[in-house]
Formats: structure tokens, C-alpha cells, sequence
């Protein structure tokens, strides 16, 4: 066997799906002595489980950092076996980490069954934690000005910055990642065991209420100010009228689009002035670029 070829079957078993119990893939089990040597205190089949664990329980950490909204909106055993299926199906195939749940709201998609009656409240949630990941790590560019927009013109393009997401949801997910993160934050910082437990007692009370969630339409803008990332609800025509941007369309063919397509109840003198409020807030809070840079 030559080195590349061992270099591949020992990544092989590595990243094999862990076991009942989290022992190493049975199908490498008998392999362990032609993949490593044993050394005075562990066997070779020791050390190449160490490896493999040491794999498994960083990815899964991985995505349990990533996604604690999900987590408590599944409660900890679903969201284990929702963890451990995506993984085995779709390992990481990236340099870094940052990526592993990139694939996971179309992978759920697929297997409807691993988040059980709460799919909906699922996939809202999944793609809320990853535009937030998008958010804390997307490129920003040079933002427009209030000054840039005193006569914009019904021909001016402006784009929005890369690190924002916009998002329609059946469910105001928002409020739970956010509990969630604190929850996350309470229990690192907690110094001893009676901390923990309330902390845990807290999560699993709140994670059943927010189960029965009930169904209720946001819009919500995902992006990051000074290397923090910030969720805001936004107004339908708002919604509208940024998507619109995003696409592309000039700044009059977007606005004709907005009054035709009903978003709003606004007679024309009131949504003028929402439009020219929303403008100079989306500037002040730097989402706006000019389109095609």
C-alpha cells in the first residue's frame, strides 16, 4: 500500500459515521491494525477510534454552535439525530468549518422525517442561522450616503450590501435564536453545577413553548454593523421594495413595482414619505451600494 493510498484509508475511516455508543464504523473495526500501529498503552484499534471520535465531535460541535435556534426548536435528541444524518450524508467538504452547514436546509428538504410536525418552523430557522453566519463573515463594500441620494433619480441602480439577507418567514423565528444564543453564553459562563442546571432548566422550558410556536409571517433583514450581526423586521412594502433592488431593477422600475403589486395600503403622499424614511435609514445603516460594483 503506498502512502497515498493509506493516507485515504485512514481519512476514510476517520470520517466514517460513528457507531451505536460512539465507537468506530464496525466496517473498519478489523482493519485498525493495517491502518496504525499500536503503542505501549493503546491498541491500534484505540488509537484509530480516538482519531474518529476526535473528528465526529468536533463536526458535531461545529454544528451545534451554528445552529442553536434549531436546536432548541427541535429539543436535543431530534436535533442529535438530525446533526448525525446530515453529516453522514454530507461530510465537510471544505477547508473550513464555517462551511459544514451550508447544505443543511436542502438536506432536511429531503429528509422531511428528521424534524417531525415541526418541518416548517425548521427550515425557517435553518435559513435564518445560516444567513446569519453569511452576515458575520460576508464581504461589505463602500456604502452610499444620505448625500447620494438627494436626487437619485429613476434610473440610478443601487445594490445591497453582500453580507445582507433578506428573508420571508412563516414564523418569527428571530426571537428564539436570539434566546437561544443567550442561552449559549449562560451556560459557558456558568461556574458551577447549580448554575448549569438552571440554565438547562431554562432552555428545555423555553424550547417546549417556542415547539408551539404559532404560525405568523415576518419579514426580516439579516446584515452587520461594526463585526456585529443585528436582525430587523421590516414593513411588507419595505420587503418588497429592497428585494426588488437586490434583483436589480432601477430605483423607478422597482418603486412602479411596488405601487402595482399591493404591498402596501398607503395613499401616494404617505407612501412617498415611508419611501423617502426607508431610504435614508437603509443609507444611515450602510445596507446601500451602487449597483454593479
Amino acid at each position: 500500500m503506498t502512502l497515498a493510498e493509506l493516507q485515504k484509508r485512514v481519512g476514510a475511516a476517520i470520517m466514517a459515521p460513528l457507531a451505536r455508543h460512539d465507537e468506530i464504523s464496525t466496517q473498519w473495526r478489523g482493519e485498525a491494525d493495517a491502518l496504525i500501529r499500536p503503542n505501549d498503552r493503546l491498541t491500534s484499534l484505540d488509537r484509530l477510534e480516538i482519531y474518529s471520535r476526535s473528528y465526529w465531535f468536533r463536526v458535531i460541535d461545529c454544528l451545534y454552535d451554528d445552529f442553536p435556534g434549531l436546536a432548541a426548536a427541535l429539543g436535543p435528541r431530534a436535533f442529535d439525530k438530525l446533526v448525525r444524518g446530515y453529516l453522514a450524508d454530507r461530510p465537510s467538504q471544505s477547508f473550513t468549518l464555517r462551511n459544514l452547514g451550508e447544505g443543511l436546509e436542502a438536506w432536511l428538504r429531503v429528509h422531511p422525517e428528521y424534524a417531525g410536525k415541526h418541518f416548517d418552523l425548521a427550515i425557517d430557522m435553518i435559513r435564518l442561522e445560516w444567513a446569519h453566519i453569511e452576515a458575520f463573515d460576508g464581504e461589505e463594500r463602500k456604502p452610499l450616503g444620505t448625500e447620494d441620494l438627494l436626487e437619485p433619480g429613476p434610473d440610478l441602480q443601487i445594490d445591497l450590501q453582500p453580507h445582507l439577507s433578506l428573508l420571508d418567514l412563516g414564523y418569527p423565528v428571530d426571537g428564539l435564536r436570539i434566546e437561544a444564543n443567550q442561552w449559549t453564553e449562560e451556560h459557558e459562563g456558568a461556574s458551577n453545577a447549580p448554575s448549569n442546571d438552571r440554565v438547562e432548566r431554562d432552555r428545555r422550558s423555553a424550547a417546549r413553548r417556542y415547539r408551539r410556536l404559532k404560525r405568523r409571517q415576518i419579514r426580516l433583514a439579516v446584515y452587520r454593523a461594526a463585526n456585529v450581526v443585528y436582525y430587523r423586521r421590516l414593513e411588507a412594502g419595505e420587503f418588497e421594495l429592497l428585494t426588488a433592488l437586490r434583483a436589480g431593477k432601477p430605483v423607478g422600475e422597482a418603486l412602479e413595482g411596488l405601487l402595482e403589486s399591493g404591498a402596501t395600503d398607503e395613499d401616494a403622499s404617505a407612501l412617498a414619505a415611508s419611501v423617502q424614511n426607508w431610504f435614508a435609514e437603509w443609507a444611515r445603516m450602510g445596507w446601500l451600494t451602487i449597483g454593479g460594483a
